[in-house]
């Protein structure tokens, strides 16, 4: 398998490179003060304010998102995504990466909806905060964005990748093999912390696999064997179709880079996650701490 994370410094290597394309997928997301406060806006004036030299910004609160869903980050139609990418300058790329400046959740995000759609990308390992600490330039305000040739982009959604909540629902009913693994913190799965969505707690049968808890103190994802054991053997081993989720389908895709970093196959995203279902009173929801 092609090396899925990049560092920093291999990184500022290949800038200079033709066909080299680096897009910044940072969104603002603020902390919830009480439940169902849910505020999130794009990430492209803190792009403006310093990014990595001839990044674009992807922004996925609404060029790469379906806006007409009931929820934040919905899946964008092959066409739209199409239109979207080409608008950055993906059709000319031959080396894609993707970064952003907080966690690593939304470059994930932007990966795995990259690779549903067939493109490779790489994530850049530690984001801006390793870039920035790595002693590396920085770009600031538009007239950084370089001219790139932007043939049009063609796209087709590969099988796998997305589950829906009828899918979901199936699985709870016993119609469908899968296993639900909630990437959200212990606090939200348990239903003691603030929650930005309707309800608290998980959706029953979940395993909680905080995606915090992937990374380590520099924002990097772990070394293969500490992220084996973090995620579970079992888990990781295990031939059960995974199906993961958070609150927006952001922190879940983080797990589901983890889990392909690992060989992991088999492994889908419950796009409207936490967001969509919780805002169902109709659908089950439960609190406590889950089974490992």
């Amino acid at each position: 398998m092609p090396a899925l994370l990049i560092s920093p410094t291999a990184l500022h290597q290949t800038l200079s490179q033709p066909g080299v394309l680096v897009l910044d997928a940072s969104v603002e997301l603020a902390a919830a003060q009480f439940d169902g406060d849910y505020r999130v806006t794009s990430g492209h004036a803190a792009w403006l304010a310093g990014h990595v030299p001839g990044a674009r910004h992807a922004d996925l609160t609404c060029d790469l998102a379906d806006t007409t869903a009931p929820y934040s980050f919905a899946l964008p139609t092959p066409e739209a995504a199409a239109a979207a990418l080409s608008r950055l300058g993906v059709g000319a790329a031959r080396h894609i990466v993707v970064y952003d400046r907080y966690d690593g959740f939304w470059a994930a995000r932007l990966w795995w909806m990259l690779r549903s759609f067939g493109v490779a990308a790489r994530v850049l390992d530690g984001g801006l905060r390793a870039w920035r600490e790595a002693g590396l330039p920085l770009d600031r305000g538009e007239h950084a964005q370089l001219p790139l040739a932007r043939p049009p982009v063609s796209l087709v959604a590969k099988p796998g990748y997305w589950v829906s909540r009828e899918d979901v629902q199936s699985v709870l009913d016993g119609q469908r093999q899968g296993t639900l693994v909630c990437a959200l913190s212990a606090g939200l799965f348990d239903g003691s912390a603030v929650t930005r969505y309707a309800r608290r707690g998980h959706i029953p049968g979940s395993l909680n696999r905080p995606a915090r808890a992937l990374f380590d103190d520099q924002g990097r994802y772990l070394p293969p064997e500490a992220l084996s054991t973090a995620l579970g053997a079992s888990l990781v081993e295990s031939e059960q179709p995974l199906i993961v989720y958070c609150g927006g389908g952001i922190s879940a895709a983080a797990t589901a880079l983890a889990l392909t970093l690992l060989g992991r196959q088999n492994v889908s995203l419950y796009d409207g996650s936490l967001q969509e279902w919780a805002a169902d009173p109709a659908l089950p929801m439960t609190t406590g701490a889950a089974p490992t």
